[in-house]
């Protein structure tokens, strides 16, 4: 069974840094491109980053250059270290991959940006 934990959100000020983590179970950690995602208030769900399997990031524009996606094979782990925070980046963070088509979801965790 496929399970992902998301954990390290908080409160932080704008033009602050926070630091996530997801930790997956339940399958070959290193075979699957993994995502993050993020729920705004009130807003669809939007794709933030991808870390693939050989270790190469992509990022949305509204997140490149403040936020860095990384893994660790070896911890089942994928971060997402976040600088300069913005109130825009106020949501529920989620991790995400696909394994034989289906969608997997963590639970996420609320980050909250004040200005």
């Amino acid at each position: 069974q496929v399970t992902l934990v998301e954990s390290g959100g908080g409160l932080v000020q704008t033009g602050g840094s926070l630091g996530l983590s997801c930790t997956a179970s339940g399958i070959i950690f290193s075979d699957y491109h993994m995502r993050w995602y993020r729920q705004p208030p009130g807003k669809v769900r939007e794709w933030v980053a991808t870390i693939t399997t050989d270790g190469s990031p992509n990022y949305d524009n509204s997140v490149k250059g403040r936020f860095t996606i990384s893994r660790d094979n070896a911890k089942s782990t994928i971060y997402l270290q976040m600088n300069n925070l913005k109130p825009e980046d106020t949501a529920r963070y989620y991790c995400h991959l696909i394994e034989e088509g289906k969608d997997y979801w963590g639970q996420g965790t609320q980050v909250t940006v004040s200005s």
